[in-house]
C-alpha cells in the first residue's frame, strides 16, 4: 500500500511538472504576437527614378496598395549613389525595423567584393522574387547592328566602344556584355566603362549619343524597344524569348556562350525578428500569386523564383563566391 501511494505521488508530481511546462511553453508562444506594420513602409530603390530598381518597386507598391496586402501606406524612396551602398547604409540606420526594405540585385554582393559597400551578412534577407536576363542595347541608328558586330569592333580596338554600366562593375549589367566579349577573346580589362546611377540614366546618355552600348535588364529594355528607342543586339538568355523579343538573337546564337541573369531580392536591416520576416514572406508570397503580378512577370520577361528568407540567405552565400571569382579575373576583388 505504501509503495503504491509513493508511486502515485511521484507519477502525479511528474504529470504536474509536464502540465506546468506545457502551460509555460504556451504562455511563451502567446508572449510573441504576430507582427504587422503600424507606420508607413519605405521600399528603397538603389538607383534614381527611371532605373530598374525604381520601376520594379513602383509596380510592387501599386499591387500592395490596390490589393490592400499591407495596412499602412507604402512609398518608394530613391537612395542612389555609391554603386548602391548609399541605399544599404540608409537601410541599416533602421536596425530591427521591419518598415524598411531594399530591392537588391547582384551589386549587393559585388560592391562589397570590390571594397565599395557593406557585406550582405550585415543585413536580413527577406525574400527572393524573380530573375531577369540582360539585354544589350544600342541606338536604332547605331552602326552596331548585332552582337557579332560588337565583338568585331571590340576585337579591332577594345577601347573604341563606350559602355554605360548601371550601377557598378561586376554587376549583371556589366556581365551581360563583358561575359560574352571575354568568351569571344576580347580583353575586357580594356573596356571603356562609364558608371551610371541607374539604367535610366545610362539609357539617357545612350539616346543622347554620349554612350555607344548599354546592357540593361530585359524588362527595361523591352519597354524601350516597344517605344522604338533602342535596338537590342543580343540577349544573355539560354534561348530566344517570346513575343516582342522573338526576333532578338541570344549571345549563344551569335557564337559566344554567355548566359547572364539579374536576380531581385528584398532585404531588411540587420536584426529583423522572426515575426517580421514571417510577415513579409507571407505578403510577398500572396503577391506572387496575384494575377496582376503574374501579368507583370510576363510583360517584362521576368522569371518567377520565390525563395524564403533562409533560402535567400543560402543563395546569396553561393552567388557571392561566383561573383568574387568573376571580379578576381578582372583584378577588381579586394
Amino acid at each position: 500500500m505504501g509503495r503504491n501511494l509513493e508511486r502515485f505521488t511521484t507519477d502525479s508530481g511528474n504529470a504536474a511538472l509536464v502540465a506546468l511546462a506545457l502551460a509555460l511553453a504556451a504562455g511563451g508562444a502567446q508572449a510573441q504576437p504576430a507582427w504587422k506594420p503600424d507606420r508607413p513602409i519605405e521600399l528603397i530603390a538603389t538607383n534614381a527614378p527611371g532605373g530598374g530598381s525604381d520601376r520594379i518597386l513602383r509596380l510592387i507598391t501599386k499591387i500592395l496598395q490596390e490589393r490592400r496586402y499591407v495596412p499602412t501606406p507604402v512609398a518608394v524612396v530613391n537612395r542612389p549613389g555609391g554603386g548602391t551602398s548609399v541605399a544599404y547604409n540608409y537601410l541599416n540606420q533602421h536596425a530591427g525595423n521591419g518598415h524598411y526594405l531594399v530591392l537588391g540585385s547582384r551589386s549587393f554582393l559585388t560592391n562589397h567584393i570590390t571594397g565599395h559597400g557593406p557585406s550582405y551578412t550585415e543585413f536580413t534577407p527577406v525574400v527572393r522574387l524573380f530573375d531577369e536576363y540582360i539585354a544589350v542595347t544600342v541606338k536604332p541608328v547605331s552602326p552596331i547592328r548585332s552582337g557579332k558586330d560588337l565583338v568585331s569592333f571590340m576585337k579591332r580596338d577594345p577601347t573604341a566602344i563606350s559602355f554605360g554600366i548601371a550601377t557598378s562593375l561586376g554587376a549583371p549589367n556589366h556581365q551581360g556584355a563583358a561575359t560574352a566579349l571575354k568568351a569571344a577573346g576580347v580583353d575586357i580589362k580594356k573596356m571603356k566603362n562609364v558608371i551610371f546611377s541607374s539604367g535610366g540614366a545610362a539609357t539617357t546618355a545612350l539616346l543622347g549619343g554620349h554612350i555607344d552600348v548599354v546592357p540593361i535588364s530585359m524588362g527595361f529594355a523591352s519597354s524601350l524597344l516597344r517605344n522604338g528607342q533602342v535596338r537590342i543586339i543580343a540577349v544573355a538568355a539560354p534561348q530566344r524569348l517570346p513575343g516582342l523579343l522573338k526576333d532578338v538573337p541570344t549571345w549563344k546564337e551569335q557564337g559566344v556562350d554567355a548566359v547572364v541573369s539579374q536576380w531581385r531580392v528584398l532585404v531588411g536591416a540587420k536584426g529583423l525578428t522572426a515575426a517580421q520576416i514571417a510577415y513579409w514572406e507571407g505578403v510577398f508570397q500572396r503577391m506572387m500569386e496575384a494575377e496582376d503580378w503574374k501579368n507583370e512577370l510576363e510583360t517584362n520577361f521576368w522569371t518567377a523564383n520565390f525563395q524564403t528568407s533562409s533560402e535567400t540567405r543560402k543563395f546569396l552565400a553561393r552567388d557571392h563566391e561566383d561573383a568574387k571569382a568573376f571580379l578576381a579575373e578582372l583584378g577588381l576583388a579586394r
